[in-house]
């Protein structure tokens, strides 16, 4: 049975579920997203964002959609990260798996499932729920609002600060057969609110997973969060997201993008600046190697004045990997004296690994600040032959510089233990 006929009777099925629960207005835009996903399918080649990112790889494998699943307390403390503190939010295959969580509920700030929200805080979802998403072009995104039953919604009220990281962790276990999940999550930060995010990806078993997940994030007016996410799948695993950020007034926002492992993915970040004195921060790592396929697409759209945006990305490429890079900057008529920054910079480690960047700026206003660049090169010989020169093995020499390459975005992690637990990750695939 092809996926897509697995797709429509994911969506019966789910329509079939909710009890009574279908008037609600997120889940009247299930079925205007799910025919939205008929009629745009699943991306290929053809579309132009998706031009080297080919998901045909997918007809391999015999996937199960809403899966049944449980992972032990000892499998997951046995994963990196497991020692992380903070709320721990834990999905299996795409479902809460509430017995390995530690969710909040008390008298303002939530951070709990999306079940659970229905019925602690349905007016948040009413206001908040997947209304950032073009679910009309997006297909991926369409087929995750029609199909996802779970996520994580993480809402902190004006004036409040979540003292905690929030971790929410996604175990594919795949150890039985090959499984297809999706999530979406929901996170709202009110006036000078403040949160910290963190999304964490891993794998227990050798075979195929498929996630398309979605993270809706709204920073209102003179709000901060933190938002990292960290990919660290098999090399049988497809991932698609799509991160959905929209910015009001004096707020800040701060995203860092780790791929570490992963057969194939693909992450969208999409920024929409509506507001002035904005600031907002987005950095990315990635190091492919074997046959891996990493794909990062950002979008900062500043659509009001005096905002300023930093974008750094980096990818470190070996084997027969593919990277692709594409980044968009608009700036709009009335987004005057704005400042965009935007940078790619790639390391090749073969010849047979490949990287594909595309940056794009688009100006409408004439007062601005603004610039984006991007290089693909080789390792520096030189200063390879310099510390071998100084007693220091080759591979030792090659190791130290992709390190060092690597620290520009690895230093920007604010929060140091999650800091320390990336750099050994990292260390470890670049010995591979």
């Amino acid at each position: 049975m092809s996926i897509l006929t697995k797709i429509e009777g994911e969506f019966d099925s789910l329509l079939h579920h909710l009890n009574g629960k279908s008037g609600l207005a997120w889940n009247r835009l299930r079925e205007q997203a799910f025919d939205n996903f008929k009629k745009l399918g699943i991306p290929t080649v053809k579309n132009e964002d998706w031009k080297y990112s080919s998901l045909k790889g997918l007809d391999k494998y015999d996937y199960q959609l809403s899966s049944a699943s449980s992972v032990a307390a000892e499998e997951l403390a046995a994963l990196p990260f497991a020692a992380l503190e903070g709320l721990q939010l834990v999905f299996v295959n795409g479902s809460f798996a509430a017995d390995l969580s530690s969710p909040l509920l008390n008298e303002k700030i939530r951070v709990l499932s999306f079940r659970e929200a229905e019925n602690a805080i349905p007016e948040v979802l009413n206001e908040y729920y997947g209304k950032g998403l073009d679910i009309e072009k997006e297909g991926m995104t369409a087929l995750n609002m029609a199909i996802s039953r779970d996520g994580a919604v993480i809402y902190v009220p004006d004036h409040a600060v979540l003292e905690k990281p929030v971790v929410i962790r996604h175990i594919h276990a795949v150890g039985q057969g090959h499984i297809s999940s999706s999530a979406h999550h929901l996170v709202v930060a009110g006036k000078n609110a403040e949160a910290k995010v963190v999304e964490i990806f891993q794998t227990i078993g050798d075979n195929s997973s498929f996630a398309n997940m979605v993270t809706e994030i709204f920073v209102a007016e003179e709000a901060r969060v933190d938002y990292y996410k960290i990919q660290d799948d098999n090399d049988a695993g497809f991932h698609v997201g799509t991160t959905q950020v929209l910015q009001k007034d004096r707020s800040y926002f701060y995203a860092a993008t780790f791929t570490v492992n992963g057969g194939f993915v693909r992450n969208n970040l999409n920024l929409v600046l509506d507001g002035e004195y904005i600031e907002s921060h987005m950095y990315g790592l990635y190091i492919p190697n074997g046959s891996q396929h990493v794909d990062n697409h950002t979008l900062v759209d500043h659509q009001k004045p005096n905002s300023e945006s930093n974008e750094l990305y980096k990818g470190i490429l070996d084997g027969r990997s593919k990277g692709v890079f594409n980044g968009k900057i608009y700036v709009r008529q009335d987004a005057q004296k704005t400042n965009a920054y935007q940078n790619c910079r790639n390391v090749i480690l073969s010849e047979s690994a490949g990287m594909n960047t595309k940056p794009q700026l688009e100006i409408w206003a004439d007062d601005v600040k603004c610039s984006h660049g991007t290089t693909t090169g080789k390792l520096d010989d030189d200063a390879v032959f310099y510390m071998q020169s100084r007693g220091i093995p080759r591979a030792e020499a090659i190791k130290l510089q992709l390190a060092a390459f690597a620290e520009d975005v690895v230093s920007q992690i604010k929060w140091e233990a999650l800091r320390d637990q990336l750099d050994i990750l990292i260390l470890k695939k670049l010995q591979s």
